[in-house]
């Protein structure tokens, strides 16, 4: 389980917002299997209306200049972006994500690896709506700040609580990673993070000691100047 931060920022996400509010929802069962629709009670934005594109290709633009979702994720295909909003006590009970997802108006199929939300709504502008996760040893309830982004693997089981008051707008995507464990995908993760952290202080001690070679070079002219005079 990955948050990426800020994935959208200020600006972007008021703008999602305004966009939301207005937006034509449907039904988020339409667009459900038959054992989650047994469980899901919210809207959703229709996959191919212009406003689900429009925002879907900016954030899979987003996620395209996000090292950190690139070194997480090692993406080989991803589900584009689907909206929903949860409001009136609007749930999604225990479920586990399909395992294999037909990319739309495309001859492609997509295992999902990781599953991913975006927060879209301030975690103070609506009560309830965690999203838990239960990895089999522990349970996380998880609220974002909008516009971060949560990265976990699609086989756990997890829910949305009941939003009681207010909206809570989020956009959900999965992932074909081209490193299928989540193990071995961890690892590689965690050690380009170091090599990216070594990297940064090379850098910095390189600079430092530029620095250092370059005020002692200044002292030593200044100095000899002094003597001449």
């Amino acid at each position: 389980m990955l948050k990426i931060a800020n994935l959208l920022n200020r600006n972007e996400v008021q703008e999602y917002q305004a966009l939301l509010a207005q937006a034509d929802w449907q039904d988020g069962k339409l667009a459900a299997g038959h054992q989650a629709k047994q469980t899901k009670e919210n809207l959703q934005l229709a996959e191919d209306s212009e406003l689900a594109r429009k925002l879907g290709d900016h954030i899979m633009l987003k996620l395209g200049q996000s090292n950190e979702f690139m070194s997480a994720a090692l993406p080989a295909k991803i589900y584009p972006p689907m909206f929903n909003c949860y409001q009136g006590d609007g749930h999604f009970g225990k479920h586990i994500d399909n395992a294999i997802r037909k990319i739309p108006g495309a001859a492609v199929k997509l295992r999902s690896d990781l599953s991913a939300t975006v927060f879209l709504s301030a975690p103070e502008g609506y009560a309830g709506g965690e999203l838990l996760i239960d990895s089999g040893l522990s349970q996380q309830s998880i609220k974002l700040s909008a516009g971060d982004v949560l990265l976990y693997s699609a086989s756990t089981v997890h829910e949305v609580l009941p939003v009681s008051q207010g909206h809570r707008y989020a956009a959900v995507f999965w992932v074909q990673s081209l490193v299928k464990s989540n193990h071995h995908r961890r690892i590689l993760y965690d050690l380009d993070t170091s090599i990216q952290a070594l990297t940064l202080e090379s850098s910095t001690s390189k600079e430092s000691s530029t620095s250092k070679e370059s005020s002692t070079s200044k002292e030593s002219s200044t100095s000899k100047e002094s003597s001449t005079s």
